[in-house]
């Protein structure tokens, strides 16, 4: 039995209906993803009555007949009072200080830890890179296949080795030795190699005729690559950065156990530590989780547009 082909009406049909059900399914696949976030921002917003009730409600915003009105919502600030604890100080700039743990202690070190790291990354990524772009030298194809399977070894996999490191320089008393520097060092170690190959497919893309019309100019290599090569591949440098950035400003296991004193903690373990002091306070909770991930979303959301162009240019070669 022959079977029947479609018509051209069914054509028709499947043509106007397909942009609709794959615009519907995005739409429930990112719904389905922010929900967990919606529900975050939400509970950080309420007050503890609230947020113990059963059935829980997304937004506390019904009056005593149970119906929902704009007028009866009871939002609160109390939990993001209580994560950044201001206290009035007349010798502060704005008229009062954070006094909480997790914006006087734990934010600021991780600041330090995630934009070193992010600017030394940024900085050898992009010489490296050059080189692996622009130069053949003996030993260069077996050491970006190095480089590559660097990648691929989990940060948990030296972590024994990166302690009694931590603890032998410790006991030897090296002066001047911090562990802030030593916990940069190890966050760019395990973040160079994967910038590396990012930033080196960033320049594969830019022409060398640039670089030689340069020479002729004038240009020294170095000038050439100043003027020339770093300002086209900005978006590749710039996307190394972030993802660094929001990689160490994400990271714990490391920064817990690599970090003996406190007053140099990660703002992760301050999430950890918080965690353990107001396990039944989610509201608290939710306000601590709303703060720390709200720097990273923020400096996404500023760079989103060069941070795609780096990925969609960088990931064919011109």
């Amino acid at each position: 039995m022959q079977a029947r082909l479609p018509s051209p009406q069914d054509y028709a049909t499947r043509r106007r209906l397909r942009p609709w059900l794959t615009n519907g399914a995005m739409i429930a696949i990112v719904a389905l993803l922010m929900l967990p976030i919606a529900l975050t921002l939400s509970t950080s917003f309420k007050r503890e009555q609230d947020v113990l009730r059963r059935p829980p409600v997304l937004l506390p915003c019904d009056g005593p007949d149970g119906q929902f009105r704009l007028s009866q919502c009871r939002f609160d600030i109390e939990g993001y009072e209580r994560v950044i604890a201001p206290r009035p100080d007349v010798s502060s700039l704005l008229g009062f200080r954070l006094t909480g743990r997790m914006f006087s202690t734990y934010v600021p070190n991780t600041l330090l830890y995630a934009l070193a790291s992010s600017g030394l990354v940024f900085v050898m990524s992009g010489l490296a890179g050059y080189a692996f772009s622009r130069y053949r030298f003996r030993g260069r194809r077996a050491l970006m296949v190095a480089i590559l399977a660097i990648t691929g070894i989990p940060l948990l996999t030296n972590l024994l080795a990166l302690y009694q490191m931590a603890v032998d320089l410790r006991k030897a008393g090296i002066p001047g030795y911090d562990e802030r520097m030593f916990i940069i060092a190890v966050y760019i170690g395990f973040q160079l190699p994967f910038s590396v190959w990012i930033v080196k497919g960033f320049f594969d893309t830019i022409p060398r005729e640039l670089e030689e019309a340069a020479f002729i100019d004038g240009c020294t290599p170095i000038g050439a690559l100043w003027r020339i090569v770093v300002p086209l591949a900005m978006p590749g440098l710039l996307a190394a950065f972030l993802l660094c950035f929001v990689n160490v400003w994400n990271e714990f296991i490391a920064g817990y156990l690599l970090i003996t004193k406190r007053e140099l903690r990660t703002v992760m373990f301050g999430m950890y530590d918080f965690l353990s002091q107001n396990i039944i306070n989610y509201q608290v909770v939710a306000a601590a989780c709303v703060l720390i991930a709200a720097p990273v979303v923020i400096l996404f959301l500023l760079t989103r547009r060069t941070f795609f162009q780096a990925m969609t240019e960088g990931a064919v070669k011109g």
